[in-house]
Protein backbone atom coordinates (compact mmCIF):
# COMPACT_ATOMS: atom_id res chain seq x y z
CA UNK A 1 0.00 0.00 0.00
CA UNK A 2 2.45 2.22 0.78
CA UNK A 3 4.47 1.27 -2.67
CA UNK A 4 1.20 2.51 -4.26
CA UNK A 5 0.72 5.45 -2.38
CA UNK A 6 3.93 6.76 -3.06
CA UNK A 7 3.70 6.13 -6.76
CA UNK A 8 0.42 8.00 -7.14
CA UNK A 9 2.30 11.28 -5.26
CA UNK A 10 4.98 10.92 -7.32
CA UNK A 11 2.86 10.89 -10.30
CA UNK A 12 0.35 13.81 -9.04
CA UNK A 13 3.67 15.76 -8.75
CA UNK A 14 4.89 15.00 -12.24
CA UNK A 15 1.51 15.88 -13.97
CA UNK A 16 1.36 19.04 -11.71
CA UNK A 17 4.90 19.95 -12.93
CA UNK A 18 4.31 19.07 -16.44
CA UNK A 19 1.43 21.89 -16.53
CA UNK A 20 2.10 24.19 -18.47
CA UNK A 21 2.48 27.95 -16.66
CA UNK A 22 1.62 31.33 -17.92
CA UNK A 23 4.86 32.51 -18.97
CA UNK A 24 5.91 36.40 -19.05
CA UNK A 25 5.23 39.45 -16.59
CA UNK A 26 2.36 41.24 -18.73
CA UNK A 27 -0.89 39.99 -18.92
CA UNK A 28 -3.55 40.58 -20.80
CA UNK A 29 -7.25 40.55 -20.46
CA UNK A 30 -10.44 40.68 -22.57
CA UNK A 31 -13.49 39.77 -23.85
CA UNK A 32 -14.85 40.52 -27.05
CA UNK A 33 -18.58 41.29 -27.11
CA UNK A 34 -20.51 39.16 -30.01
CA UNK A 35 -17.59 37.12 -31.13
CA UNK A 36 -18.25 33.10 -31.27
CA UNK A 37 -15.26 31.70 -33.30
CA UNK A 38 -12.22 33.66 -34.53
CA UNK A 39 -8.58 33.79 -33.47
CA UNK A 40 -6.67 36.50 -31.52
CA UNK A 41 -3.51 37.46 -31.86
CA UNK A 42 -1.37 39.43 -29.65
CA UNK A 43 1.12 41.06 -32.04
CA UNK A 44 4.23 43.16 -31.74
CA UNK A 45 6.93 45.16 -33.97
CA UNK A 46 9.92 43.43 -34.07
CA UNK A 47 12.61 43.76 -36.37
CA UNK A 48 10.52 46.13 -38.48
CA UNK A 49 8.76 43.00 -39.03
CA UNK A 50 5.03 42.33 -37.22
CA UNK A 51 5.50 39.49 -35.35
CA UNK A 52 2.55 37.31 -33.14
CA UNK A 53 4.04 36.53 -29.39
CA UNK A 54 0.45 34.72 -28.10
CA UNK A 55 -2.91 33.96 -29.71
CA UNK A 56 -6.18 32.24 -28.46
CA UNK A 57 -8.51 30.50 -30.60
CA UNK A 58 -12.12 31.22 -29.63
CA UNK A 59 -14.99 28.88 -30.10
CA UNK A 60 -17.79 30.12 -28.22
CA UNK A 61 -16.85 32.06 -25.10
CA UNK A 62 -15.27 35.52 -26.43
CA UNK A 63 -13.34 35.86 -23.29
CA UNK A 64 -9.61 35.33 -23.37
CA UNK A 65 -6.25 35.70 -22.00
CA UNK A 66 -2.73 36.17 -22.91
CA UNK A 67 1.04 36.23 -22.03
CA UNK A 68 4.00 38.41 -23.37
CA UNK A 69 7.24 39.64 -21.31
CA UNK A 70 8.27 43.11 -21.43
CA UNK A 71 11.64 44.99 -20.30
CA UNK A 72 9.86 47.98 -20.41
CA UNK A 73 6.57 49.81 -21.90
CA UNK A 74 6.14 49.08 -25.34
CA UNK A 75 3.24 49.09 -27.52
CA UNK A 76 1.65 45.71 -28.59
CA UNK A 77 -1.18 45.20 -31.22
CA UNK A 78 -4.48 43.05 -30.61
CA UNK A 79 -5.21 41.42 -34.06
CA UNK A 80 -8.95 39.92 -34.61
CA UNK A 81 -8.99 37.69 -37.52
CA UNK A 82 -12.30 36.76 -38.83
CA UNK A 83 -11.26 35.60 -42.28
CA UNK A 84 -13.38 38.66 -43.92
CA UNK A 85 -9.91 40.56 -46.17
CA UNK A 86 -10.04 43.39 -43.73
CA UNK A 87 -6.98 42.80 -41.80
CA UNK A 88 -6.42 46.61 -40.52
CA UNK A 89 -9.71 47.13 -39.31
CA UNK A 90 -9.02 44.53 -37.04
CA UNK A 91 -5.96 45.44 -35.55
CA UNK A 92 -5.34 48.30 -33.21
CA UNK A 93 -2.75 49.26 -30.40
CA UNK A 94 -2.12 50.01 -27.10
CA UNK A 95 0.91 50.05 -24.34
CA UNK A 96 2.21 46.56 -22.75
CA UNK A 97 3.89 47.20 -18.88
CA UNK A 98 4.27 44.41 -16.41
CA UNK A 99 1.24 43.61 -14.75
CA UNK A 100 -2.41 43.33 -16.09
CA UNK A 101 -3.67 45.19 -18.88
CA UNK A 102 -8.07 44.77 -19.83
CA UNK A 103 -9.57 45.33 -23.07
CA UNK A 104 -13.33 45.19 -23.50
CA UNK A 105 -14.62 45.51 -27.64
CA UNK A 106 -17.23 44.25 -29.56
CA UNK A 107 -17.21 42.06 -32.93
CA UNK A 108 -19.43 44.87 -35.18
CA UNK A 109 -16.39 47.55 -34.38
CA UNK A 110 -13.32 46.05 -33.02
CA UNK A 111 -10.86 49.06 -32.96
CA UNK A 112 -13.43 51.54 -32.86
CA UNK A 113 -15.30 50.43 -29.34
CA UNK A 114 -11.82 49.26 -27.68
CA UNK A 115 -11.70 49.86 -24.30
CA UNK A 116 -8.36 49.55 -22.31
CA UNK A 117 -7.47 49.70 -19.06
CA UNK A 118 -3.75 49.83 -18.26
CA UNK A 119 -0.72 51.60 -16.49
CA UNK A 120 -0.05 55.06 -17.13
CA UNK A 121 1.25 55.10 -20.95
CA UNK A 122 -1.87 53.42 -22.21
CA UNK A 123 -3.98 56.00 -19.90
CA UNK A 124 -2.26 58.56 -21.44
CA UNK A 125 -2.41 56.97 -25.66
CA UNK A 126 -6.29 56.48 -24.36
CA UNK A 127 -6.72 60.15 -23.96
CA UNK A 128 -5.01 60.78 -26.90
CA UNK A 129 -6.39 58.94 -29.26
CA UNK A 130 -10.26 60.46 -28.07
CA UNK A 131 -9.08 63.97 -29.18
CA UNK A 132 -7.62 62.76 -32.45
CA UNK A 133 -10.40 60.70 -33.15
CA UNK A 134 -12.17 63.86 -33.67
CA UNK A 135 -9.58 65.26 -36.33
CA UNK A 136 -10.25 62.21 -38.62
CA UNK A 137 -14.04 63.06 -38.48
CA UNK A 138 -13.59 65.95 -39.19
CA UNK A 139 -10.75 65.37 -42.00
CA UNK A 140 -13.57 62.60 -43.45
CA UNK A 141 -16.76 65.85 -43.44
CA UNK A 142 -14.24 67.60 -45.31
CA UNK A 143 -13.14 64.97 -47.88
CA UNK A 144 -17.42 64.29 -48.28
CA UNK A 145 -17.93 67.84 -48.54
CA UNK A 146 -15.03 67.90 -51.02
CA UNK A 147 -15.92 65.37 -53.11
CA UNK A 148 -19.56 66.47 -53.51
CA UNK A 149 -18.12 69.86 -54.29
CA UNK A 150 -16.20 68.55 -57.36
CA UNK A 151 -19.12 66.99 -58.70
CA UNK A 152 -21.36 70.42 -58.29
CA UNK A 153 -17.98 72.02 -59.22
CA UNK A 154 -18.40 74.63 -56.53
CA UNK A 155 -15.07 76.08 -56.42
CA UNK A 156 -15.59 78.81 -53.45
CA UNK A 157 -16.59 75.39 -51.41
CA UNK A 158 -13.32 73.87 -52.65
CA UNK A 159 -11.13 76.64 -51.32
CA UNK A 160 -12.80 77.10 -48.22
CA UNK A 161 -12.55 72.87 -47.54
CA UNK A 162 -8.74 73.15 -48.49
CA UNK A 163 -8.20 76.35 -46.11
CA UNK A 164 -10.32 74.19 -43.30
CA UNK A 165 -8.34 71.27 -43.79
CA UNK A 166 -5.09 73.41 -43.74
CA UNK A 167 -5.89 74.70 -40.29
CA UNK A 168 -7.00 71.77 -39.03
CA UNK A 169 -4.02 69.87 -39.83
CA UNK A 170 -2.48 72.92 -37.79
CA UNK A 171 -4.52 72.31 -34.71
CA UNK A 172 -3.29 68.69 -35.01
CA UNK A 173 0.09 69.24 -35.24
CA UNK A 174 0.06 71.55 -32.09
CA UNK A 175 -2.20 69.41 -30.25
CA UNK A 176 0.14 66.49 -30.47
CA UNK A 177 3.58 68.37 -29.80
CA UNK A 178 1.74 70.23 -26.71
CA UNK A 179 0.44 66.25 -25.86
CA UNK A 180 4.72 65.06 -26.36
CA UNK A 181 5.63 68.28 -24.31
CA UNK A 182 3.14 67.52 -21.30
CA UNK A 183 3.90 63.53 -21.19
CA UNK A 184 7.71 64.03 -21.51
CA UNK A 185 8.04 61.55 -18.95
CA UNK A 186 6.04 59.00 -20.45
CA UNK A 187 6.96 56.48 -23.56
CA UNK A 188 3.93 58.03 -25.16
CA UNK A 189 5.37 60.89 -25.60
CA UNK A 190 8.06 59.72 -28.39
CA UNK A 191 5.72 57.13 -29.38
CA UNK A 192 2.83 59.57 -30.87
CA UNK A 193 5.33 61.52 -31.82
CA UNK A 194 7.10 59.51 -34.65
CA UNK A 195 3.76 57.71 -35.42
CA UNK A 196 1.35 61.14 -35.93
CA UNK A 197 3.59 64.26 -36.82
CA UNK A 198 7.25 62.77 -37.93
CA UNK A 199 7.08 64.74 -40.46
CA UNK A 200 6.66 67.91 -38.68
CA UNK A 201 9.18 70.59 -39.02
CA UNK A 202 12.43 69.47 -37.09
CA UNK A 203 12.64 71.71 -34.76
CA UNK A 204 9.39 70.66 -33.21
CA UNK A 205 11.05 67.06 -33.23
CA UNK A 206 13.77 69.05 -31.31
CA UNK A 207 12.02 70.28 -29.20
CA UNK A 208 10.04 66.75 -28.02
CA UNK A 209 12.95 65.08 -28.09
CA UNK A 210 15.46 67.22 -26.08
CA UNK A 211 12.14 67.99 -23.17
CA UNK A 212 12.12 64.05 -23.07
CA UNK A 213 13.13 62.75 -19.51
CA UNK A 214 16.62 60.37 -19.31
CA UNK A 215 14.70 57.30 -18.63
CA UNK A 216 12.25 57.88 -21.66
CA UNK A 217 14.75 59.16 -24.31
CA UNK A 218 17.06 55.79 -23.53
CA UNK A 219 13.38 53.91 -24.17
CA UNK A 220 12.87 51.81 -27.60
CA UNK A 221 10.67 55.31 -28.64
CA UNK A 222 12.53 57.81 -27.53
CA UNK A 223 15.49 55.80 -28.92
CA UNK A 224 14.11 56.08 -32.45
CA UNK A 225 13.01 59.63 -32.22
CA UNK A 226 16.18 60.61 -31.51
CA UNK A 227 17.94 58.80 -34.39
CA UNK A 228 14.75 59.92 -37.00
CA UNK A 229 16.04 63.40 -36.17
CA UNK A 230 19.61 62.88 -36.60
CA UNK A 231 18.94 61.06 -39.98
CA UNK A 232 16.59 63.80 -40.64
CA UNK A 233 19.00 66.70 -40.21
CA UNK A 234 21.76 64.93 -42.45
CA UNK A 235 19.72 64.34 -44.98
CA UNK A 236 18.30 67.91 -44.88
CA UNK A 237 22.23 69.02 -44.93
CA UNK A 238 22.78 67.09 -47.67
CA UNK A 239 20.04 68.22 -49.42
CA UNK A 240 20.97 72.28 -48.84
CA UNK A 241 24.71 71.28 -50.20
CA UNK A 242 23.33 69.60 -53.39
CA UNK A 243 21.19 72.30 -54.02
CA UNK A 244 24.07 75.33 -53.31
CA UNK A 245 26.41 73.83 -55.57
CA UNK A 246 23.38 73.38 -58.41
CA UNK A 247 23.03 76.80 -58.20
CA UNK A 248 26.46 78.17 -58.25
CA UNK A 249 26.78 75.87 -61.63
Amino acid sequence: MKQIASFLFFLTLLISCSEPKPEGNAIIKGNIKGLKKGTIFLQKIQDTMVVAVDSVIIDGLSEFTMHTNVTEPEVYYLHLDKKDGAEFNDRFDFFVEPGETIITTTLEDFEKDAKIVGAKNQEKLYEFKLISRRFNDQHLRLLKSSFEARKQKNEELLTANDLEYQRMVKRRYLYTVNFALNNKDLEVAPYVTMNEIFDANVKYLDTIANGLSPKVQKSIYGSQLIKYIKDRKEYEAEKNTISEEASKE
